[in-house]
């Protein structure tokens, strides 16, 4: 009788969807497979967390209705979200204050009499670029909102305590001192506020007077007109990179010489809304995938620019139908992960997609989200510096983003897939025996196995039936455990021995949870399996 042989595979590279099988097999620890999880910046493939209302059960849409979030960034000790033709502001999600007002004298507006202004009259709105505006003097910076369907617009508020005890001021901005005011993405860059996108000026960036972002006629203050159309800007370091269709540029010297460098003439950028600073560079999408500044300053537009290639596939079809997607990203830096999300209003929740990258000490490593729907999604530091997210959907709700073990209240699909696994061998027949799981969890957790056996021909019987991985509790802490909750000395990532059945001469694994259970991470596994034979 032949002995049993193992096979042990280390979860590590993320998701792969442009290399064929045979490449696969060379890095087993792979994805074919991996929707809402995450690489873990730790290693192994973790499932991700959900999303919770702004304001929990009490929540509010801030139109009182179901009106697209266009925009959502946190403020002072609240949030702020635009919809419909409205930009409000809440401390806690269950009653906004609309903050679109007439213009506000310099001293500013109390309470009573800021709310007691006119709202501005908006025509529409668009999907919205936020920048802060810091200030010595300023307990909250000053807000300055973009959207390309309005002018730019600036709140700030003043003072402590309870809301209605504060000061206001607000107004419209004019960048272009003249009739075409309409600007779709504002940047705070050496003290200056930029603007680009406006109206019959789309290859021209405008800035502002030095320290005062709402003049842009005053000592300091400037355009400049490039030889491409502007997609988006972003201020990185001492330099100002300027996104084009076709170019990327940065501009150095703002507040003596400006002076207009080409990065790439080459390379252009899809969407500002790609547009990400992580571990000390830029992210953005290209219309041949997502590419890092830097790596395309050194590489050029040769495709080891981009650091996107092992999903290639869902890229290149996201550039082809860009323009059916509302485009929105985010960077989470405690896990070193950048977001980007691409929802058709059109399709429902559960077709919704977004894909996760997280960078590892060898790079990108990438997996994709479903069923989490992303009009809008906005960071920012609270007044007590820590980092806040939220995003906002098609129910006009703003949600607080990466929390919670569901979406709303709804299961979170999670499947890990991996390669077809031949053993060394695809000749040769294998009986599966058994498989142990390294797995660590944040609660108690029962996911699936699915077992299928070459390729999922029907020629070859197929496992019936899902085996239960079993459950999996988290490590319990000596002088914490629960009574019938931790198991008491449970291990960090314990081994789960789970029998298998069947035969084939490849097979692959899906791990699968539908619930609203706690996160889990799955390390890698072993496989033992006893060949009996060739056919």
């Amino acid at each position: 009788m032949a002995r049993s042989q193992p096979y042990t595979v280390a979860c590590d590279g993320g998701l792969v969807k442009s290399a064929n099988q045979i490449d696969l097999l060379k890095s087993p620890g792979v994805a074919r497979e991996l929707r809402n999880f995450e690489v873990s910046i730790e290693g192994g493939y973790r499932r991700i967390n959900g999303f919770t209302k702004f304001g929990g059960g009490s929540a509010v849409q801030p139109t009182g209705g179901a009106t697209n979030i266009l925009g959502v960034i946190p403020y002072g000790d609240g949030v702020v979200a635009c919809a419909g033709t409205g930009i409000f502001f809440s401390q806690d999600g269950t009653s906004w204050t609309n903050i679109s007002r007439s213009s506000v004298s310099a001293s500013g507006d109390n309470h009573t009499a800021f709310t007691g202004r006119s709202t501005l009259t908006r025509t529409g709105q668009g999907q919205v670029s936020f920048s802060i505006f810091e200030g010595a003097t300023f307990d909250y910076g000053i807000l300055i909102i973009c959207d390309g369907a309005n002018e730019p617009y600036f709140f700030r508020m003043e003072g402590t305590g309870a809301f209605t005890s504060r000061t206001f001021f607000s107004g419209e901005i004019d960048p272009t001192n003249g009739s075409n005011k309409f600007a779709t993405h504002g940047v705070i860059h050496d003290k200056h506020l930029v603007v680009a996108g406006v109206e019959d000026n789309l290859n021209t960036i405008f800035y502002s007077k030095t320290l005062d972002p709402t003049d842009f006629g005053g000592t300091g203050s400037g355009t400049i007109t490039l030889e491409d159309q502007v997609v988006g800007i972003k201020s990185f370091r001492n330099e100002l990179f300027i996104f084009c269709e076709n170019s990327i540029f940065k501009l150095q010297d703002i507040n003596g010489t400006p002076v207009i460098v080409p990065v790439t003439k080459n390379v252009g950028c899809l969407s500002a809304y790609t547009i990400q600073e992580i571990a000390g560079d830029l992210i953005f999408l290209a219309p041949d995938g997502l590419r890092t500044v830097a790596g395309t300053a050194r590489i050029g537009d040769v495709e080891l620019g981009t650091v996107s290639k092992a999903i290639q596939p869902i890229l290149t079809d996201l550039a082809e139908s860009i323009n059916n997607f509302v485009i929105s990203s985010v960077v989470i830096r405690e896990k070193s992960q950048y977001r980007l999300f691409y929802t058709n209003t059109s399709l429902n929740k559960n077709q919704q997609r977004g894909i996760i990258g997280t960078l590892r000490p060898n790079g990108f490593q990438w997996s994709e989200t479903r069923a989490l729907e992303v009009t809008e999604i906005g960071s920012g530091f609270n007044e007590n510096g820590i980092e806040e997210y939220y995003h906002g959907d098609t129910d006009g709700y703003v949600y607080v983003h990466d929390s919670g073990n569901d979406f709303d209240g709804s299961n979170i699909l999670a499947r890990f897939g991996t390669p077809d696994y031949d053993y060394g061998d695809l000749g040769t027949l294998k009986t599966l025996h058994y498989m142990r799981v390294s797995a660590s969890s944040e609660g108690v957790v029962s996911p699936d196995v699915q077992v299928r056996f070459d390729y999922g021909n029907t020629d070859t019987p197929q496992p019936p039936n899902l085996f239960d991985l079993g459950t999996i509790n988290p490590p319990a802490l000596f002088g914490e455990a629960l009574f019938n909750t931790n198991v008491f000395g449970g291990a960090e990532s314990p081994m789960i021995r789970i029998p298998l059945q069947g035969s084939g001469n490849s097979n692959n694994f899906t791990i699968i949870s539908d619930d609203t259970k706690a996160p889990y991470t799955i390390n890698g596994f072993y496989i033992d399996f006893i060949p009996s034979g060739r056919r």
